[in-house]
């Protein structure tokens, strides 16, 4: 058999093998791109059959007149199309979730391009809440916590906002959110404001100062400096910036998502990966092969945003998460089922024993009355 006869049967394997299983889809459609994931659950998490990512910056100008543009709905509804037609590859879909972020919250006409998107691509978009978008990015993450600390700071820089939570798990491994914070801009909206192909320091320094402005009374309310200081709060982050400074930090000469999910960087060595792409400037960031022209001015918007994080806290280290509201919205959907799934078997073992305690009372009655 020829090697692209093979590559077609194992394909084809493993499709029939994930329908058998189940399937469960997510799209989390962003300022800046469209990721799509579908999965089969597995009895501790789920096993990934298919993914799709697209750059759309479906926020692009839109802190100009708060609106999407037409070319940028252009972009996404056709990336959207091609999310349509993976997921009809996989069908039957036991449970799916299409959520969209911080653009679509943000924009005028959000709700032409929601009924666009549902004529076009036949997707059920959702709107989902800072709140929301941060929780989701918590469940995703939380594979990824020591199980010797119970607590964990997760941000997620995005596109067009940045959401830091605080959340905790419970003895009976219930994840609990204490807190967030949702920072009103991101590294699309940052790099629009500050438009140079190198950023100036006076504009990083800006950035750095508004954000631990923005950080201060979500730090006193819940004691995170003393938390992460006494090593009770394990730092996590996930976003495109955070992956970028993972393959930086291991001289990778092509991004490897498993490669890079789930290492854990220091603060000294967070701070010379950023020194090192700040040096490099806009067109060695470019050339670099785990950044690219399409992440180049995303990436330093990026990098403000984390160095002022550990400016602010007593950082240790970061665990760096490829991974967050997808991966969350998988584990919740799945969760539900499994829970479902209980409480269906839960019934009918129930009435299964009314109906037999009614056939043995019957009995009874007869043989009483004989």
């Amino acid at each position: 058999m020829s090697e692209s006869k093979e590559i077609k049967k194992n394909f084809l394997h493993q499709r029939q093998e994930s329908s058998l299983a189940g399937n469960y889809a997510a799209i989390d459609l962003g300022t800046n791109s469209c990721r799509l994931v579908i999965a089969t659950p597995t009895p501790t998490s789920f096993h990934i059959v298919e993914t799709f990512s697209k750059i759309t910056r479906l926020g692009e100008g839109i802190i100009n007149d708060n609106e999407l543009s037409k070319a940028a709905v252009r972009r996404t509804v056709t990336a959207l199309k091609v999310c349509r037609g993976v997921i009809n590859e996989y069908a039957p879909i036991i449970k799916s979730r299409f959520v969209a972020t911080a653009a679509c919250r943000r924009a005028k006409n959000c709700q032409e391009f929601v009924d666009l998107v549902k004529k076009e691509a036949g997707i059920d978009l959702e709107i989902i809440s800072s709140k929301e978008e941060s929780r989701l990015a918590v469940v995703g993450c939380v594979p990824l916590l020591n199980r010797n600390i119970k607590r964990m700071l997760v941000f997620d820089i995005g596109g067009g906002s940045t959401e830091i939570s605080l959340a905790r798990i419970t003895d009976s491994g219930k994840t609990i959110i204490e807190g967030f914070v949702s920072l009103p801009y991101g590294v699309v909206t940052i790099s629009e404001a500050f438009p140079k192909n190198d950023m100036t320091k006076l504009a990083y320094t800006t950035i750095m100062e508004r954000t631990q402005k923005l950080l201060t009374e979500f730090d006193t309310k819940f004691g995170i400096y003393e938390g992460i200081k006494n090593q009770e709060i394990q730092v996590i982050g996930t976003s495109g910036t955070v992956t970028v400074l993972g393959a930086v930090h291991l001289n990778l000469l092509r991004y490897n998502r498993s490669a890079v999910d789930g290492i854990s960087i220091s603060g000294p060595d967070l701070t010379r990966v950023i020194n090192k792409i700040k040096n490099i400037g806009d067109e060695g960031r470019r050339k670099h092969p785990c950044i690219g022209p399409s992440k180049s001015d995303l990436t330093i918007a990026g990098c403000a945003i984390i160095e002022s994080l550990l400016t602010f806290w007593p950082i240790s280290e970061i665990t760096v998460a490829d991974r967050g509201i997808r991966e969350g919205i998988l584990l919740d959907l799945m969760h539900h089922e499994r829970r479902q799934g209980f409480q269906r078997r839960q019934r009918n073992i129930y009435q299964r024993r009314r109906h037999y305690g009614k056939k043995e009372n019957h009995s009874a009655r007869r043989i009483n009355l004989n």
